[in-house]
Formats: C-alpha cells, structure tokens, sequence
C-alpha cells in the first residue's frame, strides 16, 4: 500500500591508490541516497503508524528488542537489536509465559540521554493505552494484563511488563506465540521516551523528534523531503554504511519515474502504468518484481445501505451481504493484473493472502479457504469462470432491482462513490471497476485523496466503497484477521462500529474446537471478537487454524472485502546501489548501502 525516492548524489571520498600497472582505481562511492517510497506520511510514531510507508522510516530511526536482517546468505531474518539476545520464554503453572531480555550496555536516545528498560514498559503501555487510541493497540493484545488495559473502569490497570532493573525488561505473555520475535520488530513494541511523546507534536518536528535507531532526522520539507542521517548514539553504527537518506515524498509516478531515469533517485517505489512493458524491456536489470504478502482488495463500508428505496426485505443486512458478494463476482481479476497492474500479481480468492502457510507449515492457508473443493478459495479467479460468475452476479441482484432485459442494465441500484488514493495504478483499477459496474447500470463516481487524509477518511468510514491493501504484519494468518475486531483502529469497513454495533445479525459455534461458545444472531463483538480472542488464546495448532479458517469464513460472508490480487512489490532500483534490502511486509532498507558514484 505505500512507496520510494532518490536525487543527486554527493561524493563521499575517492580513494586515489595508485598500484602497478594493470590495477583498477577502486570506485568512488557516494555517502548519501535519494530515494522516494511514497508522499508524506501520515505519521511517523512508532505507536500511532499503521502505514508501510511510515513503517519503512520508523525502522530507519528507532531500534526495537528485534530487527529485520538479512544473514551470510542473503536470507531474511529476525536478530536481536536493542536486546543481547532473543531468549526463550519460561511457561508458568497457569499457561502464561514469561521473557527475561538484558538490554545491550550502553544505549542511548539520538539526544545522548541513556535508554533504559523503563522505556519499552512505558512505550508498551502508552501503544496500548485507550487514551492514545491506537489503530494497532490490539498488537499488544498477547501480552498479559493487556484485556485489563481496555476496560474503562480500570484506568490504572498496566500490561505485565517490568523493568527488573536499568538493563533488564521481563514481559509475560497469555499464553505461547510462535510469531513473537516477529513482533518484537513491528513499530508498536519500539521504544519512545516519556518526555518527548508528553509533546503530542513531537513526531512532527526534526527539533523534538528524539529517536534510538540507526538514523536521526535531520530535517523535514513536508511534503517535499525527510532527510536522515546517520545516528552516532547507535550503538552498531559502525556497520551503518550510508550516512545520509533523502526519503523525497512524491505519489506522482511519472515525477518519479524522471527523477530515476535522470539519476537523482536511485530508487523509486512506483511506476506509471503504461510504462510497465517498456520499463520491463528496457530496465530489465532495475526493474524489480519482488514477493510480497499482502492483498489488494476494495472495502465496503458495512453501514452504507445499497438496497433500492422502499425495499421490502425480510433480513435487510443479508440481502446486502448477498448483493455485496454478488458485485465481487462482476471483476476481471485476470484483466487487472494482466492488463492494469503487469507486477506478476496473482488473481485473489481470498483475503488471507498467498505466502500464508496452514497448519502443516506447508500447504497455503488460501487453498484451504472456502468449502467449495473445485476452486481455491472463496470463487473461481480462473480466466474461464468470468463469464459464469458475471451471470451469477446478475441473477442474484435481480432479486433486489428493477432489470431491465433490452439493455442488459439495472435501473435503481443507488450511485456508489469509489475512494482511492492518489497513483496512476490506483486511478486506473478504479476507472475499470467504474467500467464493469457501469455495463450493468451501476453508477459509481471516483473519487481521490492525498495519501494521508485519504488514510483518515477511510478509517473514520466517511465513504461507501473503498480502495484498500493489507500486507502481513508477521508470518500468521491472523494478522490478515485480528484487524477486524470491533475495537481495531485498522477496521476500515466499521464491522461492529456506527449502525453495525448494536444488529444482532451473526453467529458463532466453537463447541467443535472444544469451547462453550454458541451465539445465535449475536452481535459482531459478540461473535467475531470472540472468536479473535479464542484464537489468540489457543495452543492446540490444528485447532487454532481451524478457527482461523472459520474467522475468514466469516468476513467474506460479509460481502465487504472483495480481494482482486496477491501483491507482489514492484519498484525500480539503480545498478549502482549495493546492500539494499526488503522483507514481504513491503519495509525497505537502506542502511548498509553504498552507491558507486
């Protein structure tokens, strides 16, 4: 969902050795980096970021328990970062389980004030806290103490989090998770220090913006560039080899794709549309497609009423989730990432994305999605099953409007507006969704926004239908499920929020996983928080996916997600750049390059 940028680089030292005859001067190489991933951000605190974008500067400038890195072998990896080593846990008599870390000697904040293991217990706290209200304060929910944290009643209540000592933080947890290192690399366990975020700009300013990680800002142009530069409090500064990072914020694609074309940018994080064949022709070395776990989808708002004026239905909210479901059947997916995207995209029939492994640790979550058994997933993606599902789609939605047969077009399905952010990719999915709707009478308008206010508008759900993308915060299908609690900051289609929180309208049935669980025509929080919850809580695997499976069961039921491709992360990067990487979660790094001037 989110992307890079470079301008003109600067020569650092060139090295004038002079050998024998025959030997080549080694190659200067530059001490900064221009690169563009995406426009301004709409925030930079570790705590309150829910955007790649923001995530991919945060990791630059903050230093959590654990970090991404790439071994001896080029493999991604999680390593201990602010902590000497990631320990095991400790099981406890009642299930919980218990984590001692020491933290390396010597950590300091970029201001050169020492960081202690106070700090991770109040950034932990405040990431959760109802009063900061979060969008991913649930991230913390696997930490024990954390249900306490939300109850209104309890204001005083705080995770089980302590610092033993200046060095030593211990944590206990609910109960086993094997993704836990994975989150303690994700932006809400970073460390904040209490007296800087007591400035609620703090995150705005390069003066109040005090950090622990491998870069300190040195300025902000908003809405022109963030320029970083190397942190000598780091304490593995040594090994940072770029000593300045121009992150230029631009969602223009062709800007872009000129300033990389004229080298200024040595990387950029999106590309024109039409450009893409030639592109791929011509940069066949830079032009990089790259896996990525994510999913890019369109969002309904669950509280905008699609039905006719005067409808007279018996269950108003499952008529809605019928013609939903019923519009999701109308798109080429194939044409969108043949024709539009051109990233190596895959057709999506699920929302848990590809890359997602089941139980077994080898099979894909989504091909055991769904319960149909001739296709995998939730509907046919083939390119030979468009013609079929079109006409399922129609006959479902005559059920609900006025048809008329000489035309082929529906005469009274409410106009819808479409939401998308500004991109030439964006725009371009949308006008084809405009196109397929519009064949069959329906009449929606596009509509879009500058990134960071369309983030809000999305999430405030001021809209009636939505571009969206989700990738993987870690490698468990529930981080394509937890989002959707009724109390999540990232649940953008309202499920339990506005009209939707009081309608008794689903159900759930856990006593075959071994719980007293039933709720007939129960509430969203009733049911699908529930289940959530008992997923995170479970330590039986087969069961805990079962459930999982259940969870997305239940979402696409909804008719509210409607997934059109698997992403891969498509971007252009110079020849000249050596060391950069990125992970499946879309973060790109920049600290260990160097680029030959």
């Amino acid at each position: 969902m989110k992307k890079l940028l470079a301008v003109l680089l600067t020569l650092a030292m060139v090295v004038t050795l002079f050998a024998a005859c025959g030997d080549k001067k080694p190659a200067a190489t530059a001490s900064e980096i221009n690169v563009c991933i995406a426009s301004e951000p709409d925030t930079i605190d570790p705590a309150l970021n829910s955007a790649v974008d923001g995530a991919t500067l945060i990791a630059h400038l903050f230093s959590g328990l654990a970090k991404w890195a790439q071994d001896d072998k080029g493999a991604l990896v999680i390593v201990p970062d602010a902590a000497e080593e990631l320990t095991e846990g400790v099981k406890n008599d009642d299930g919980t389980v218990t984590y001692t870390y020491k933290l390396r000697d010597g950590l300091t904040w970029s201001d050169g004030q020492p960081l202690t293991a106070q700090d991770f217990v109040f950034s932990w706290n405040r990431s959760c806290s109802l009063e900061l209200g979060a969008d991913y304060g649930y991230m913390l929910e696997i930490v024990d103490g954390y249900a306490d944290t939300q109850d209104e009643s309890k204001p005083d209540a705080k995770l089980n989090v302590k610092a033993i000592d200046e060095k030593t933080l211990e944590v206990t947890l609910t109960t086993d998770v094997p993704y836990w290192n994975e989150l303690l690399a994700f932006p809400s366990y970073f460390p904040v220090r209490e007296d800087v975020v007591a400035n609620e700009s703090w995150a705005t300013d390069p003066a109040t913006y005090v950090c622990n990680g491998a870069y300190k800002m040195a300025s902000w142009a908003h809405n022109s560039v963030i320029t970083l530069e190397k942190n000598e409090n780091y304490y593995d500064a040594d090994k940072v080899t770029m000593d300045k990072i121009n992150f230029y914020l631009s969602d223009d694609a062709n800007n872009m794709l000129a300033n990389f074309k004229n080298g200024d940018w040595k990387l950029i994080d999106d590309v024109p549309t039409n450009e893409i064949a030639t592109l791929k022709a011509e940069y066949p070395d830079e032009f990089k497609v790259v896996g990525q776990i994510g999913t890019y989808y369109v969002c309904w708002n669950i509280n905008e009423d699609i039905l006719p004026a005067g409808a007279d239905v018996e269950d108003p909210e499952a008529a809605r989730e019928e013609i939903r479901n019923a519009i999701t059947l109308l798109f080429d997916r194939n044409y969108i990432v043949d024709e539009i995207a051109q990233g190596g995209q895959v057709p999506a029939s699920s929302f848990v994305a590809m890359g997602m492994t089941d139980a077994d640790g080898k099979t894909e979550f989504y091909k055991n999605a769904g319960s149909s058994g001739a296709f995998d997933g939730y509907y046919d993606v083939a390119a030979n099953a468009v013609k079929a599902n079109f006409d399922k789609a129609v006959e479902v939605l005559k059920k609900y409007y006025d048809y008329d047969e000489a035309t082929g077009k529906f005469t009274n399905f409410p106009s819808l507006t479409y939401l998308y952010n500004t991109s030439e990719g964006h725009k371009a999915i949308g006008e084809y969704l405009q196109s397929a709707l519009d064949n069959i009478g329906i009449s929606m308008k596009l509509e879009n926004q500058e990134w960071n206010t369309f983030l809000n508008t999305r999430k405030q759900g001021d809209y009636s239908i939505a571009r969206n993308g989700w990738l993987a915060d870690y490698n468990d299908p529930i981080s394509f499920l937890d989002m959707w609690t009724s109390i999540s900051g990232n649940n953008d289609v309202q499920f339990g929020k506005g009209a939707n929180k009081d309608l008794k309208h689903y159900s759930l049935d856990l006593t075959p996983y071994g719980y007293d669980v039933k709720v007939e025509n129960g509430t969203w929080a009733e049911t699908y928080d529930v289940l959530i919850s008992t997923i995170k809580t479970c330590t039986d695997t087969d069961k805990r996916f079962q459930m999982m499976h259940l969870a997305e069961d239940m979402l696409m039921a909804t008719g509210c997600l409607c997934p059109l491709y698997y992403y891969t992360d498509l971007f252009m990067i110079s020849k000249d750049v050596k060391g950069f990487f990125s992970n499946p979660l879309g973060y790109k790094y920049f600290m260990y390059t160097t680029v030959e001037a």
